[in-house]
């Protein structure tokens, strides 16, 4: 039964055998399912169930299950707009301080001396044919100058991800070249720093992907600061990797981060008095009122 498809109305009597209470207008709780999706909110109704049968604890509420569906919503748009923001920051500092110090070299990212051989083995598989032709900058460098096997970084970099320019920072091979540029986000430890952007890279990629991200466990762990404080020490969760975004916020803008840290307060201010959503807020994403 479990891989046949059910109609509207077999879904809500479902909802309603496993303990749920419809405690909203029939007809909109067929438009919530038609509109997101029987399955989609399975991952916000899960908090709730009880047992491997699905059925659901006492007073389980529709309407809370879709709170919690656009709490999730609305903190992944905010977290991607800022993460967004870092991306575009550290993409330039790693252009502008690498390039600065091999001034010669445009194409240091090509480069055995300067990246490492794993990294350069990689390359071919994303810097290829299609890559050339689908980026419009770089089809016209390539036009230009048709010798050439790679364009200037300042060009390429425009159109990798994030990931991707992250992992060209973990590859330099000149530690103190890494190390001055986590110094411009107050990180004196370039590893700790790696970790920060790995774990944002991660948190970035699931809000993109609108991935349900208000349980989001970091496998890896948030590498702690003397001045980050974890809510009971757990680095694991979406909290640590928020205060983490703030922290580097800080070195960018101290007005994006106070509004970055705002949003989110009053985000999760607007479910205060929902106390069955707000003890989801800290017992899963690991916020403390």
């Amino acid at each position: 039964m479990a891989n046949l498809a059910t109609s509207i109305e077999d879904q809500l009597l479902k909802l309603q055998q496993r303990g749920m209470i419809l405690d909203m207008e029939e007809n909109k709780i067929k438009e919530v399912l038609l509109d997101i999706g029987y399955y989609r909110l399975g991952f916000y109704w899960h908090p709730f169930e009880i047992d491997e049968s699905h059925n659901f604890q006492e007073n389980t509420r529709f309407s809370n299950v879709l709170s919690l569906y656009y709490l999730d919503v609305d903190l992944r748009y905010l977290l991607i707009k800022y993460i967004n923001r870092l991306e575009l920051n550290f993409r330039t500092n790693l252009i502008y301080w690498t390039s600065i110090k091999y001034t010669e070299n445009s194409i240091w990212y090509a480069d055995s001396t300067i990246v490492s051989e794993d990294y350069l083995k990689d390359i071919k598989s994303h810097y290829n044919t299609n890559f050339k032709t689908k980026n419009l900058q770089i089809k016209h460098h390539h036009v230009k100058y048709p010798e050439d096997k790679f364009a200037p970084c300042w060009k390429t970099f425009e159109y990798y991800t994030f990931g991707s320019i992250v992992k060209v920072y973990e590859n330099l091979l000149d530690q103190d070249l890494r190390k001055h540029i986590s110094l411009k986000y107050n990180v004196k430890k370039p590893h700790i720093f790696q970790n920060f952007l790995n774990t944002l890279v991660f948190v970035r990629n699931s809000c993109a992907h609108s991935g349900v991200i208000y349980d989001l466990h970091i496998n890896e762990g948030v590498s702690q600061l003397p001045d980050v404080k974890f809510n009971n020490s757990n680095s694991h969760n979406l909290d640590a990797a928020i205060r983490i975004l703030l922290y580097l916020m800080e070195s960018i803008s101290s007005n994006r981060k106070d509004n970055l840290k705002k949003s989110i307060e009053d985000l999760f201010n607007s479910f205060s008095e929902n106390e069955v959503v707000k003890k989801i807020i800290e017992d899963k994403l690991g916020y403390i009122y």
